[in-house]
């Protein structure tokens, strides 16, 4: 799919924006989800690095800019419903302002992992 028809498949709600899940591109694991715009998801396909919309800030946010944690995208993928994009990603460092690896640290134990 070349880079209009792609764009044409993106489907951006109310807002212009649409989610992107961020994966290692090696171990496939969820590093994090942002928020994209058309300009955003133009620039990390110019650049070759995240470039996402922040929704606090209202402002492009290139990862990476301020902590030097880039992130080198090497694909891009739309859904089936074009509503939800997946980067793959090499991260330079951490992908969570906490400084953890991953923005998904924190997990819903059951009851009977809590009993252990």
């Amino acid at each position: 799919m070349d880079g209009a028809e792609f764009m044409d498949a993106v489907k951006f709600d109310a807002q212009g924006l649409v989610t992107a899940v961020v994966q290692d591109a090696e171990s496939l694991e969820v590093l994090m989800v942002a928020w994209m715009n058309r300009e955003a998801l133009e620039r990390t396909a110019e650049l070759g690095q995240a470039v996402f919309w922040s929704r606090s800030r209202r402002e492009i946010w290139h990862k990476g800019a301020t902590s030097g944690n880039f992130m080198d995208v090497e694909g891009i993928l739309v859904d089936c419903d074009g509503d939800t994009l997946v980067l793959l990603a090499r991260p330079h460092g951490p992908a969570c302002h906490t400084g953890a690896r991953t923005c998904f640290f924190r997990r819903l134990e059951s009851d009977s992992e809590q009993e252990r």
